[in-house]
Order: C-alpha cells, then sequence, then structure tokens
C-alpha cells in the first residue's frame, strides 16, 4: 500500500502544513483541500459534523492528493476505527493525560498483533490500494496535550511504543495549565505559555515525534517551527471564512462611507 506522505516530508526535515475543517459540508471541505496543504485534518471533535458527514468529505478531498486527518472526539475505539476505515491516515485524539492512555489509544489505531483494531477498511479498501495490515506502519497517531496531567506526563507520554507525534491546542492548554488565570486562544505570548509550548517541541524531539501545534496566524507557526515543531496549522474553515468575509465588509464600509462598528467572530481551537 502506498506510504504516508507526511512521514516522509518530517523525515527530509521539511515542515509540514495542515489545514482544518469544522464545517460538516463536502464543498467546503474540497475548496479547503484545493489550497495546497500538505494534510487536511477533519474535526470530529469540536466541528459541526459526525461520521456521516466525514465521508462525503474524505471524498470530496481526495484528488488533492493531500494526506487526511482526523481528530476524534474522545479516546473512542469506535470512532477512532471508523474515522480510519473512512480513510484517515492520521488520528489526532484529544485529552491524553498519562502514558496508559497514550497506549490505549494507540492501541485502536494498529491492527494486532500491535493493536486490537479491528478489521473492515471500508472506503479506505477502495481509496487506498493493497490496504491491509500495513496499514500499521502507515498511520500516524497524535497525542494532545491539553492538562496539567498531560505536561505533568509529558515525557512518559512521549516514550509510549507506537506514538508518532504530539499535537498542541494552545487554548486548551492554556485552560488546564493557568487555572482560569489566562483565557483561552491561540499564538501564546505569555512567558510560562511559550515556555510549555517549546517544552512539548523539545521532548518530541527528544523522542523521535512529530510535534504539531494550532496556530492562528502564518507568522505564529513560523514561530514554531522556529522552536522545533514539525507541523502547523493555521486557524481553520470557520477562522478563514469568518475573516476573509469580515476583512471584505470592514473594506466595503471604508469605501462607502458607511463606518458603523460591526462585531466580528471566528472561533477558536
Amino acid at each position: 500500500m502506498q506510504k504516508n506522505k507526511l512521514k516522509a516530508l518530517w523525515s527530509s526535515g521539511q515542515p509540514i502544513l495542515n489545514g482544518w475543517c469544522s464545517i460538516g459540508n463536502s464543498f467546503t471541505a474540497e475548496i479547503m483541500a484545493a489550497q495546497g496543504y500538505d494534510s487536511v485534518t477533519v474535526d470530529i471533535q469540536h466541528g459541526a459534523l459526525d461520521y456521516s458527514d466525514v465521508l462525503p468529505m474524505f471524498q470530496a478531498m481526495q484528488s488533492s492528493g493531500a494526506t487526511l486527518m482526523a481528530r476524534v472526539p474522545w479516546r473512542d475505539p469506535g470512532y477512532i476505527m471508523k474515522a480510519l476505515d473512512v480513510g484517515a491516515m492520521g488520528i489526532i485524539c484529544p485529552m491524553i493525560n498519562n502514558s496508559e492512555e497514550a497506549a490505549e489509544f494507540i492501541s485502536y489505531m494498529r491492527y494486532p498483533p500491535l493493536g486490537q483494531r479491528s478489521f473492515g477498511p471500508t472506503r479506505v479498501a477502495v481509496s487506498v490500494p493493497d490496504y491491509g495490515v500495513e496499514a500499521n506502519d502507515a498511520v500516524l497517531a497524535f497525542a494532545m496535550i491539553e492538562t496539567a496531567d498531560g505536561v505533568q506526563n509529558l515525557e512518559a507520554i512521549a516514550a509510549t511504543a507506537g506514538l508518532d507525534g504530539i499535537y498542541v491546542g494552545p487554548a486548551d492548554l492554556t485552560l488546564g495549565t493557568q487555572l482560569g488565570r489566562l483565557a483561552p486562544g491561540l499564538d501564546r505570548t505569555e512567558d510560562e505559555m511559550v515556555t510549555l509550548i517549546q517544552k512539548v517541541a523539545s521532548v518530541c524531539k527528544e523522542y523521535g515525534l512529530i510535534a504539531g501545534i494550532h496556530c492562528g496566524t502564518a507568522e505564529y507557526a513560523s514561530k514554531a517551527i522556529g522552536w522545533g515543531y514539525n507541523l502547523t496549522t493555521i486557524g481553520g474553515d470557520t477562522r478563514l471564512l469568518a475573516s476573509a468575509a469580515a476583512a471584505s465588509v470592514s473594506s466595503w464600509r471604508k469605501l462607502t462611507g458607511r463606518k458603523e462598528k460591526v462585531q466580528v467572530t471566528g472561533g477558536v481551537y
């Protein structure tokens, strides 16, 4: 079966650009995937979508050549295995707090004898030629570090056999470690948060893992790559749509003299 292109990019030292889909629509997914991302992740956890949306979204993105991934809602074998069976070549799992949880998550990603994934590759048997047990070496397992426990057990999590990477969600990492003192959000600049974010990258490098992080801007993503992050996500479909629409409205109001203030929202990851 075909190899995972993200592994090739990572092993060659090239940074990976990941797109993010939270809108449960195959056309918006197709538009996102057509923009040149190395990979595109469908967010089943917080996105406005469910499994019935994921299948047509993956179908719509197939021709783009991007590596398709999914963030699952939880460390749930049903969701993880179904996301793999529909064609996900990488799974991002939220709220991994210790090595035991990491090992459990990874076991759902791999067929025996390496794990306990059930065999039934539905769509992926069509979309990926010769898909079979060789998928054990192709699919990527990302654990999200989002809590104080996750930070405390970071090295033990990183050392878990079969883990391919760690993914940072800065909003939850802030909520989980700062006791409500800081509001959630992307692109952290506080010294204590930057230190935590840099620590994740350092530990990933030590254990030979892909370090991933969700960013709000390309400028912050570039900074994160300088800290050692291999995979960066910049916003997502909802944020990009909101920001582009807001910029268009702002420009129109400026040119036409309609200057009343309008509240703009775009979502937090």
